[in-house]
């Protein structure tokens, strides 16, 4: 048995085992295929990691850099309370057009909140707007923009936010400094910026299954 084949089981079996058979998730990854829409969406047991990060903070507001169909974005806003609020950042409007009608088949359009265009300059405009820390922060989009989207959460953070980041050991082409894939060289100035942050303490871990052979950040802002 290949080592993928293994890591693709056990994620079969963990996922059958500990989550539950949702139709509305299933619908929404099959919204996303009908769509072209390509497929990195999170695995279930990562989305229902995430759920969990927010259930275990009580995040009351959640913001999200990097949309895609909005799978990830419903895992997270199911944890939010009644009046929580999240917040997701999408390029591409395709996509956000997709996962706005994922989120409202989900029932979350009041708690979801869809921007559309530049991440940065999304980010931009949320500071000119005045907008109130956020509880859980998890970055998941364009790569070479890691560092700078660390920069732009820690601006709306307090004391004990969580920040997520996933995608950062690139099949293990994180631990190659000669890289000339800017995706990898995003990642290892995102870490550089972590390790060197006195606002933040983090690590990283390593993990395997149907989505192969990858890792995920997380952190907690002191100040």
């Amino acid at each position: 048995m290949s080592t993928l084949h293994t890591w693709e089981k056990v994620d079969a079996y963990l996922t059958e085992r500990l989550i539950q058979q949702d139709s509305i998730l299933d619908r929404v990854l099959a919204n996303n295929k009908q769509a072209d829409l390509p497929a990195i969406d999170v695995a279930p047991n990562q989305g229902k990691l995430l759920n969990l990060y927010a259930r275990m903070i009580g995040a009351e507001r959640i913001l999200e850099i990097g949309t895609l169909g909005g799978y990830s974005t419903i895992w997270m806003a199911r944890a939010l309370p009644e009046h929580g609020k999240l917040i997701t950042l999408e390029l591409d409007p395709h996509h956000a057009s997709v996962a706005g009608h994922n989120i409202a088949l989900a029932g979350l359009s009041q708690k979801v909140e869809i921007r559309v265009g530049e991440a940065l300059e999304q980010l931009e405009k949320l500071e000119e707007e005045g907008t109130a820390a956020f509880d859980l922060i998890f970055i998941d989009a364009d790569k070479p923009n890691n560092p700078h989207y660390l920069q732009w959460a820690l601006r709306f953070s307090r004391p004990g936010t969580v920040i997520l980041a996933d995608n950062i050991v690139r099949k293990g082409e994180v631990t190659n400094r000669h890289s000339t894939d800017p995706r990898v060289q995003g990642v290892r100035k995102f870490i550089d910026l972590l390790a060197e942050e006195p606002r933040i303490t983090a690590t990283a871990v390593q993990t395997v299954g149907v989505k192969g052979y990858d890792g995920f950040a997380m952190g907690i802002v002191k100040s």
